[in-house]
């Protein structure tokens, strides 16, 4: 198979996995060869094992950094520093893309950047939403809420007291007042940690 046949035939797919490769045709011994060969030349990027995205200047859609995270590791989530900063709760631009997941905890580095997976168990795998990229593409994204708590459960040990004045200057934690105070109670409950449930009731206490 030629490289412009497969173009044509994977173009208008964000990104591709195998079965895609499959469908193609491409999966065969001698064209999975070919494939390897168009990796090197750059043709093909590769995001972790079994899942590639066309150079950009042959992709009809080009996904977003967050779909990418929910596609590479599933199930996952954006949520923590990558989440507070789309929702303009710490005043930085977050590079790495950071995710929960409900698997163990991974990372993977691509074409695209950094991506991390932080652990959480299946019972606190919620509170997340469907979004739409700039390419009309699916991700899950935390509710603002839950990017909090995820993110002060995974500090924990960085955190000496329940302390919120610790938390928001350590943290530059921002425009808290547009937090719902029932959710971000909802959400740590789900975690049964008296020490991240004394934080939140104080960052709420805070708030007011």
């Amino acid at each position: 198979m030629k490289y412009e046949e497969f173009r044509a035939l994977v173009s208008k797919h964000p990104l591709i996995d195998n079965n895609t490769l499959r469908l193609s045709g491409a999966f065969s011994q001698s064209n999975r060869m070919q494939v390897t060969r168009w990796l090197k030349k750059g043709y093909i990027k590769k995001l972790r094992k079994g899942l590639y995205v066309l150079r950009e200047e042959d992709r009809k859609v080009n996904p977003s950094r967050m779909f990418i995270g929910c596609e590479l590791y599933k199930p996952s989530y954006i949520s923590l520093e990558y989440a507070l900063g789309y929702y303009g709760l710490i005043p930085e631009r977050v590079n790495d893309v950071t995710c929960v997941t409900a698997k163990k905890t991974n990372q993977f580095e691509n074409f695209f950047g950094k991506f991390v997976y932080q652990h959480v168990k299946k019972d606190c795998f919620t509170g997340f939403v469907e979004n739409k990229d700039e390419s009309n593409l699916p991700f899950f994204i935390a509710k603002p809420e839950k990017a909090v708590v995820d993110f002060i459960y995974l500090n924990l040990g960085k955190l000496k007291a329940e302390d919120p004045v610790q938390l928001i200057e350590s943290y530059r934690l921002q425009n808290l007042e547009s937090l719902n105070p029932k959710l971000l109670s909802g959400f740590a409950a789900l975690f049964t940690t008296k020490k991240l449930v004394g934080i939140i009731n104080n960052l709420i206490r805070s708030r007011k």
